[in-house]
């Protein structure tokens, strides 16, 4: 990534190749693998999100004993890449996460919690 290139810029551009594999515009299953997983709906995209997240997990134990710590870096890639794709497909984007990590910025992670703690109740009872 070049220096004048911000990381939210380049999320923006990946984001939009992604939108426009989606179905409806014009996205072609047998010619995309994010078309694909797009046409066949969130359990494959959730699927895959599940084994990305494995994935993270075992790099990192395997850091933990000398493995290389790059495949860490290579398989939050992929986690992220398919948390990109069912962002798009609830027309989302990588801007709202954006937005919400800065929201949290200063909020104790255990303040954040109990908050949504909170509000979770208090979903329950309306």
């Amino acid at each position: 990534m070049s220096s004048n290139v911000s990381a939210a810029d380049s999320l923006a551009a990946l984001a939009r190749v992604i939108e426009s594999r989606l179905p409806q515009n014009g996205g072609n299953p047998d010619a995309s693998y994010v078309a694909r997983l797009l046409h066949k709906g969130p359990d494959a995209f959730l699927k895959k999100i599940g084994e990305e997240a494995t994935e993270v997990v075992m790099a990192a134990k395997d850091a933990d004993h000398g493995g290389d710590k790059a495949k860490i870096v290579m398989e939050v890639a992929d986690l992220w890449f398919h948390c990109m794709i069912a962002l798009t497909h609830y027309g989302l984007s990588p801007a709202d996460v954006l937005a919400e990590l800065e929201r949290r910025v200063g909020t104790s992670g255990l303040e954040e919690k109990a908050l949504r703690k909170a509000l979770a109740r208090e979903g329950e009872r309306s």
